[in-house]
């Protein structure tokens, strides 16, 4: 059976078409990148330049790979959280049938939640993975459900409500908190209950240490949940037939599709073998399955699909789900080629200590793609840059691919414009100047540096697990990469390559990042928290480290008092980063990446938890007040995530697809309801 977006739009409820779904706009002229706000989030849409150029198998293909990557959308909620299918049933059982004043304070409020939670996918923030705490009351709910439609909740609706209103039940999604237990204390449901952190622990290492090839080993434990049954602990495998199996036959359904219409054999191999990895769900035939996607660099189209990241792991060993269909932005990828003709050259002249470097860089391919469809833990929120696989063996033996997502970096580029922040946060008009002429291209360019060859240079020492550094280990990955593109995004070589206009253009980042890890990015975080948040931990330590350092490297012979390389000053009783040597702002980069290659490659432990703990966790509370005020006299969103776009296609009489139409548009709440309806694959609990 052939699904149409058109008649799937159908299938849904007169009551759900009743709610404020907005008009959905036909025309592509109507296009507009900035959408609809609410709490700290923005919503945007992203355009799909170029699709319109691509071949009709290639337009099949990608509509294909893209109901294959919105499929698995179950999957994440369910990894997030135990209870988040069956409260996304129950808010939008309200929402649809609510009969009560919509214009009421408590319904408002409850749509702001309802919202929030679609977006992180579940009850947690999706960044600072804390419980969203209600704003409407227990009274107004239990009422509300009074309106549902009967035989719509089909399960024990009071047990949620605890689960949604106590703060102390479940507080936090994926905890990182040095010395507690990071299952128990984690929301997330990647382990089953009373599954501590050392069993888990100690049950991969055991897995480890009788690995018969420990050369080449699988990533344990990436697709299954751990669980405790009579008293032993055991591996619920995510497969066909297993855990999540309702959603991965129907993901195979679309991947089995899209084989048919493959640009070329080892497309279809690629996605042949995919699909063995879901029905066996073996990790052997995963890696196999890595090798041959990194191999296969002919075609315009690609895509991922699978268990991907390991972020919402506390442990970070398990992956959550995620799809993406895509295909080439031929022109940008010219630059990104160029960084991977010269991966030895960056590999060699880094300043690492040389038992750390690669003697061959294999197989790096990078290139910069259009963004098709978004789907799991890169829907709403997503990366602007992916780098995979993340096997350290396979992407020392053969090689890597890099992207940067070049449709969205534009979005969000042309979201932040006139929108005040460079007016308050940066300190002169001269640095504004500088940001204005060059942050887009560098900022592209770090992307670029950091997934392209950050994330694929050096190497682990023999013998060296690479989950040794357990939960610090994503932070330290993050601060490799980014040290990786800070550091060379002002060497010479970018010039001579034109990866760069001129010499002074790198300045550009150096202060946006500098003042993003000291300052900016703190907005995203509540009074008194610390940063436990990955990417945020990774750019704080470098920044916080670089402050720290600058003040003691003052260059020798310069006079006593000189100004460090860089410092925080006071101007009008405001905070400001200032940059007075940017040479010596690079050197402290290259030190710092130094330290942080030979942390990984060594598996040095507790040098990741003093970097982490020292520089990326702790916040200054008086710093963290003033960025606060600030920032919130400019009424921005610290958050932005994005709306898909819709394929439509045309069948002639015999099922065949003679056209495929990309329609902008839909509201955020109309497409939310609706891929609840389209793509509901799993039970509501899943044991």
């Amino acid at each position: 059976m052939n699904f149409k977006t058109l008649s799937l739009m159908c299938m849904l409820s007169t009551a759900l078409l009743a709610v404020s779904c907005g008009e959905q706009k036909q025309a592509t002229d109507d296009f507009q990148y900035s959408d609809e706000r609410f709490a700290d989030l923005q919503m945007l849409r992203y355009r799909v330049e170029g699709f319109e150029n691509l071949s009709l198998r290639q337009k099949t293909l990608i509509y294909y790979l893209s109901e294959a990557a919105l499929t698995g959308r179950d999957i994440l909620w369910d990894q997030n959280g135990r209870y988040n299918l069956r409260i996304r049933a129950l808010l939008e059982a309200v929402y649809t049938d609510y009969k009560g004043d919509r214009e009421s304070e408590d319904f408002k409020n409850f749509t702001v939640y309802l919202k929030r939670v679609w977006f992180s996918n579940g009850i947690h923030h999706h960044y600072g993975c804390d419980k969203f705490q209600p704003a409407f009351s227990e009274d107004f709910l239990r009422a509300a459900i009074q309106d549902v439609e009967p035989g719509k909740l089909t399960f024990d609706v009071e047990e949620l409500f605890p689960v949604i209103f106590d703060p102390t039940v479940l507080p936090k999604r994926t905890n990182q908190a040095d010395g507690e237990d990071l299952i128990l204390t984690s929301a997330a449901n990647y382990y089953g209950p009373g599954v501590t952190q050392q069993e888990a622990e100690d049950f991969y290492l055991r897995m480890k240490e009788a690995d018969p090839d420990p050369a080449h080993p699988i990533m344990y434990g990436m697709n299954s949940r751990l669980v405790k049954e009579n008293g032993q602990l055991q591996e619920k495998v995510w497969r066909s037939g297993g855990l999540y199996g309702q959603a991965i036959d129907r993901i195979i359904l679309w991947l089995e599709k899209a084989k048919t219409v493959a640009e070329n054999d080892k497309q279809a191999a690629v996605l042949d073998r995919l699909i063995e990895y879901y029905r066996t769900g073996d990790l052997h035939t995963f890696d196999t399955y890595t090798i041959q996607w990194v191999e296969e660099t002919e075609g315009d189209v690609d895509f991922t699909n699978g268990f991907t990241e390991s972020y919402g792991d506390p442990l970070g060993m398990k992956a959550s789900w995620e799809g993406i269909a895509n295909f080439k932005d031929l022109a940008a990828t010219e630059r990104t080629k160029k960084l991977s003709a010269n991966a030895q050259w960056f590999e060699d002249n880094s300043p690492v200590d040389k038992r750390f470097k690669k003697a061959e860089c294999k197989g790096i391919s990078a290139k910069v793609i259009v963004a098709a469809m978004l789907g799991g833990d890169l829907y709403p929120s997503t990366a602007i840059g992916i780098n995979l696989p993340n096997s350290n063996w396979v992407r020392a033996e053969h090689g890597s691919k890099s992207v940067t997502i070049g449709n969205l970096t534009d979005a969000y580029n042309k979201a932040a414009r006139g929108n005040g922040f460079q007016e308050e946060f940066v300190i002169d008009q001269a640095t504004r100047d500088l940001i204005n002429e060059y942050g887009d291209v560098c900022d592209d360019l770090h992307t670029d540096l950091h997934e392209c060859l950050g994330h694929g240079s050096g190497k682990l020492l023999p013998g060296i697990d690479a989950d040794s550094l357990k939960a610090y280990g994503s932070a330290i990955e993050e601060a490799r990469a980014d040290l990786f593109g800070l550091y060379y995004i002002a060497a010479p070589k970018l010039v001579e390559l034109g990866l760069t206009p001129n010499a002074e253009a790198y300045k550009s980042q150096y202060y946006t990042y500098l003042m993003n890890g000291l300052m900016t990015q703190l907005v995203r975080i509540e009074p008194g928290a610390s940063i436990e948040e990955a990417h945020m931990r990774n750019r704080a330590l470098v920044a916080n480290w670089v402050l720290a350092h600058a003040a003691v490297t003052v260059p020798e012979g310069s006079p006593e008092g000189s100004t460090p390389a860089v410092s925080l000053i006071q101007r009008d009783g405001k905070t400001y980063v200032q940059i007075n040597d940017y040479p010596a702002l690079r050197a402290l980069f290259g030190q710092l990446l130094a330290e942080v290659q030979r942390v990984k490659s060594e598996g040095d432990f507790e040098g990741a938890r003093h970097l982490i703990e020292t520089y990326g966790v702790k916040v200054n509370p008086k710093l963290h007040a003033e960025v606060l005020a600030r920032y919130k006299a400019l009424d921005l969103a610290p958050y932005k995530g994005f709306i898909n776009p819709e394929y439509i296609i045309t069948e002639d009489k015999d099922g065949n697809i003679t056209d495929v139409q990309i329609r902008y548009g839909e509201a955020y709440d109309h497409q939310m309801l609706r891929y609840s309806q389209q793509y509901s694959t799993l039970p509501l609990v899943n044991e």
